[in-house]
C-alpha cells in the first residue's frame, strides 16, 4: 500500500512539473523591474499597469508566436542593487525579457548584469528592454548587443529642447535643478553645454542638485530659485520629485517657465494647476494624448476606461508591439534571433509616423513632441488627472531631425 502511494504521489509530482514546464512553454514572460514601493511607487505601479494592458492587448491578438504574454512584477524600490537581485530572480524562474524604466542608475546596473550573465550562460541568453532609462551613456560607451532603449536619450531631448528654447526672446536667466545622479548630471551638463551653443545671451543663475525621491519639501531650493531672479527652470525630475517640486512653489508662488522631461508623469498635472501656471509648463515627450491621430486617441479613450489614468508611456507601446513584430519575423521567441530581428526595425510608432531602431547602439529614434500644460480647446479632448487642464502641442521634431551621433562600439556574440 506504502508503495503503491509513494508510486502515486511520484507520478503526481512528475505531472504536475510537465504541466507547469508545458505552461512556461506557452508563455512569454516579461520581468517588470521597477519601484512598487518607496517613493518612486507611483510612477511604477503606472507603468505595471501599463505593461499588463498591453500584454492583454497583444493577448486577444493571438499573443507573441501563439503564446500568451505575461508581465511579472519585481519590486526593486529604486534601487540597483536590489534590481540584480530581482532580475536574477526572474532568470531563475525561467523569464529571458526584461523590461525597466526608472532610473538611469539601475538601467546601467542592469544593462551590466544581463551583459555578464549572457556571457557566461550561452543559449540561456535575456534581453533587457528599457523605457525610460535616458542616461546617454547606455547607448554610447556602455552600450551592449543586450539592451534596446524605447525613449530618446537625454541628449536628444535637450537638443530638441534647446532649439525651441533658442527661438523665445524673453528667456534670460535659466535654473537648473535636477536629481544627484547619472541622469540628472546628464540634463545639467547637456543643458549648459547646448545653452551656450545657441544662446551665449543666457546666463545661467543656478545649478542645483538634490537627493533622488528623499527630499518631502522643496520650499528651501524654490526659495533660492526667487532669489536668484531667474524666469525659466529647466528640471529633469520625474515622480514625486517633480510633483512635490511645483507644489512647493505653488505654495511660494514662484510663476516662473519650466521646460521639463517629465511633468505629465503621476501628481505633476495636479502640481501645475495648483500653481496656477497655464501654459508655462512645457514638457519634451514622444507623444501626447491631445495629437491628432485616431488610433492613439482610441487607446487613450481605452486605457483611461480600465485605469482611471493616461498613457504616460507610449514608448512602451512602441516597445511591446515590436517585441511582436521581431518575433513574428525571427518566427522564434529566442532572444537572440528577437535582438536580430529588432536591429534596424523600422516601425510605424504609437502616436503616427515612423521610427527605426537603430542597429548601431539599439537607441530607437522617432518623432518628439515639445508641449505646453494649461487650458484646454476643442483641439484638446484630454484633460489629466481631472484638472480640466491638458497637454497642447507646441512643436513637433521628425525622425530625422532627432538622430544624433554615437560612440558605441557594439559587441556581438560570435
Amino acid at each position: 500500500m506504502r508503495k503503491t502511494l509513494a508510486m502515486a504521489a511520484l507520478t503526481l509530482s512528475v505531472l504536475g512539473l510537465s504541466a507547469m514546464s508545458a505552461a512556461a512553454e506557452d508563455t512569454v514572460k516579461i520581468g517588470y523591474i521597477d519601484p512598487l514601493s518607496g517613493g518612486g511607487a507611483s510612477v511604477g505601479e503606472v507603468g505595471l499597469k501599463t505593461f499588463q494592458f498591453l500584454a492583454d492587448e497583444l493577448n486577444a491578438k493571438g499573443g507573441i508566436q501563439g503564446k500568451k504574454v505575461e508581465i511579472v512584477p519585481l519590486d526593486n524600490k529604486t534601487n540597483p542593487q536590489e534590481s540584480l537581485v530581482q532580475a536574477q530572480k526572474a532568470i531563475d524562474a525561467g523569464i529571458r525579457f526584461l523590461t525597466q524604466g526608472n532610473g538611469s542608475a539601475v538601467a546601467s546596473a542592469l544593462s551590466d548584469f544581463v551583459t555578464k550573465y549572457n556571457e557566461r550562460n550561452p543559449g540561456k541568453e535575456v534581453l533587457y528592454f528599457n523605457y525610460a532609462a535616458i542616461d546617454p551613456v547606455l547607448t554610447n560607451a556602455k552600450c551592449s548587443f543586450w539592451h534596446f532603449r524605447w525613449d530618446a536619450s537625454s541628449d536628444i531631448k535637450m537638443e530638441a529642447l534647446t532649439n525651441y528654447i533658442k527661438t523665445v526672446p524673453s528667456i534670460k536667466k535659466v535654473y537648473l535643478i535636477n536629481q544627484d545622479y547619472s541622469f540628472g548630471e546628464s540634463v545639467r551638463t547637456a543643458a549648459r553645454a547646448m545653452l551656450a551653443a545657441k544662446r551665449p545671451d543666457i546666463k545661467i543663475v543656478g545649478d542645483e542638485k538634490h537627493p533622488l525621491l528623499k527630499i518631502t519639501d522643496f520650499a528651501p531650493y524654490i526659495a533660492k530659485i526667487k532669489e536668484s531672479g531667474a524666469d525659466t527652470v529647466i528640471t529633469g525630475n520625474w515622480g514625486q520629485d517633480f510633483a512635490l517640486l511645483l507644489k512647493a512653489a505653488a505654495d511660494a508662488g514662484l510663476k516662473v517657465n519650466w521646460y521639463t522631461y517629465y511633468a505629465g508623469g503621476t501628481g505633476g498635472p495636479t502640481a501645475i494647476k495648483q500653481a496656477n501656471l497655464d501654459h508655462q509648463v512645457f514638457q519634451i515627450t514622444e507623444g501626447i494624448a491631445n495629437i491628432d491621430n485616431p488610433s492613439s486617441q482610441e487607446f487613450e479613450k481605452a486605457i483611461r476606461a480600465k485605469y482611471d489614468f493616461s498613457l504616460f508611456y507610449p514608448r512602451a507601446v512602441n516597445e511591446m508591439r515590436m517585441l511582436a513584430a521581431a518575433a513574428d519575423k525571427a518566427k522564434s521567441i529566442d532572444p537572440i534571433k528577437v535582438a536580430d530581428a529588432l536591429e534596424g526595425m523600422e516601425f510605424d510608432v504609437f502616436d503616427g509616423g515612423k521610427g527605426f531602431m537603430r542597429k548601431d547602439d539599439h537607441q530607437f529614434f522617432q518623432p518628439i513632441y515639445i508641449s505646453s500644460f494649461g487650458d484646454r480647446s476643442e483641439k484638446e479632448p484630454f484633460d489629466e488627472e481631472h484638472t480640466g487642464w491638458g497637454w497642447k502641442l507646441v512643436a513637433k521634431i521628425d525622425t530625422p531631425a532627432t538622430v544624433i551621433p554615437t560612440t558605441c562600439k557594439m559587441e556581438r556574440p560570435n
